[in-house]
């Protein structure tokens, strides 16, 4: 084997993937295409449950100096937006970063954790057989490689290389509508000029090195296809038939089309192939949840596909991955075509009045804090409950583990999602039994950390901890079990069982 795991494509969700398999010992390589990192920045933001990821592995101080805060999002651009600081959260906020920065944070996390990275590659074919997958890849110096893998991962885009050779289907439907970004050197310095465009529905943002993006739906350029390219005579054209003016654009560092083709892979895996990111799942750009949910693909896949190479993941746990995570697609899909059809309607002569009724009724049913709370946390993916195996399973299970703070018996004050850094489970565990923990230690101390807690800080209303005795918190931040009973032998015999269900086989030399 040259390697444990292949990873195709190094943008967001294969970098990620490759430091989660590289945090746990796994041989991993990436093959991307481009011969130079990613300058141009299609995605801007970090939404709160992807800066809460990047919190549990220790990286977020990496980008909070290059990033922006801002207490909440857009749902299809409607005037009351959704509110992430009312959420239960220690990151109830969306991080303004571009894609580049996520992507040159990733790489050098990857770089630090030995992760081999082959730019100038561009993959051929993928072929599988019972022992492995070989990559066919045509590398800079324009000859062909085959790169042997255990497993490989589609991480390639939306025109997955990876998943047409594994045979994955990828039905939807194709683009009705596109709009355009630009990123510019110089616009109009006079003050209103840009506050006016934002009131026509023009998004404006600043980025790093002093450029400002724009991105706009042109009634009359819509049906335009995103093969064709954008010209600084068209930008212009569209803001002044937009807005009245056009807001002094010049000296584009980019100009782009995107459309709204939406597609769902059929299945996230494919025996020794799996798919993540844009490879699984594309859709219109809508609320800018495409970047996070391949972020967090890649941390569900991390760590079972990681068990796997390893040795010791228990039965189904690979599987476990497209049955949590493909529903998840299956929403963002959902959503992002009813924000682009409230953004289309409108543009539609025939259409007009009664899109503005309804984005009227909408808008007032967000502020209507119960509601606007569900769908802030959807867009968010703080809501995001992957469903347990038992249905009598405590309501906690599935869930993402709040961040509480806790004092550990013998330690410092500490919060959860330090404890979750090394990418190991945690499980927090009450005073006054000394021999669980070595127990538990001794079954399963490779993979699972094991934290005696003496008191948890006071918890928000939405967490749900009142009264549970026991947590074993995933590697990716979700439950996996959790118990509210105080009976020491029926608690042991549950834990047994879950550490046995999630963290493999208890062995005495784990």
């Amino acid at each position: 084997m040259n390697t444990d795991v292949i990873v195709v494509g190094g943008g967001p969700t294969g970098l990620m993937l490759a430091c989660e398999l590289a945090l746990a010992g796994v041989r991993t390589r990436i093959l991307e295409r481009r011969t130079e990192p990613q300058q141009d920045s299609r995605a801007l933001s970090l939404h709160p449950r992807s800066v809460e990821l990047m919190d549990q592995r220790g990286l977020l101080d990496r980008f909070l100096p290059f990033g922006r805060t801002v207490p909440g999002w857009h749902f299809a651009g409607l005037p009351t937006h959704l509110d992430f600081s009312t959420l239960d959260s220690r990151h109830g906020y969306t991080l303004f970063v571009t894609q580049a920065r996520t992507e040159a944070i990733l790489e050098e996390r990857a770089h630090e954790l030995g992760v081999e990275i082959s730019r100038g590659y561009e993959t051929l074919g993928v072929h599988q057989d019972g022992d492995g997958v070989e990559v066919a890849a045509r590398g800079p110096g324009g000859g062909t490689e085959t790169v042997r893998g255990l497993y490989a991962v589609g991480c390639d885009g939306g025109r997955s290389v990876v998943r047409q050779a594994a045979g994955i289907g990828f039905p939807g439907t194709d683009e009705t509508l596109t709009g355009v970004l630009g990123d510019f050197t110089v616009v109009d310095p006079q003050p209103g000029t840009l506050d006016a465009a934002r009131a026509r529905g023009v998004i404006v943002a600043p980025l790093e090195g002093g450029l400002t993006r724009f991105v706009y739906l042109d009634s009359e350029r819509i049906r335009v296809p995103a093969s064709e390219p954008v010209t600084l005579e068209e930008f212009r054209t569209s803001l002044t038939r937009i807005t009245g003016s056009d807001c002094g654009v010049a000296e584009p560092r980019w100009l782009s089309r995107f459309g709204n083709a939406t597609r769902l892979a059929e299945s996230y895996r494919a025996g020794r192939v799996l798919l993540a990111g844009d490879a699984a799942h594309i859709h219109f750009p809508a609320a800018g949840q495409g970047l996070n949910t391949g972020l967090q693909d890649a941390m569900n896949l991390g760590w079972k596909l990681a068990a796997v190479v390893n040795g010791w993941a228990p039965p189904g746990l690979l599987d476990s991955y497209d049955a949590e995570r493909r529903p998840v697609g299956r929403s963002v899909t959902e959503n992002t075509e009813v924000q682009t059809l409230l953004a289309e309607l409108p543009l539609v002569p025939q259409y007009q009045r009664p899109a503005a009724a309804l984005r009227k009724l909408l808008d007032h049913l967000l502020g209507m804090a119960e509601v606007n709370r569900w769908l802030a946390d959807q867009v968010s993916a703080l809501g995001t409950r992957y469903p347990p195996a038992d249905s009598g399973a405590d309501p906690l299970v599935g869930r993402r583990m709040p961040d509480v703070g806790l004092t550990a018996a013998g330690s410092e004050a500490t919060r959860v999602y330090e404890l979750l850094a090394q990418g190991r489970f945690v499980l927090l565990t009450p005073a006054g039994d000394p021999a669980l923990r070595q127990a538990v230690e001794a079954g399963w101390g490779s993979r699972v950390t094991t934290v005696t807690v003496d008191k948890y800080d006071e918890q928000d209303e939405h967490t749900d901890l009142d009264g549970v005795t026991e947590v074993l918190v995933r590697p990716d931040g979700h439950v996996a079990w959790a118990t509210r009973t105080t009976d020491g032998g029926a608690r042991s015999d549950e834990r047994v069982q879950a550490l046995t269900a999630w963290a493999g086989t208890p062995s005495e030399r784990s």
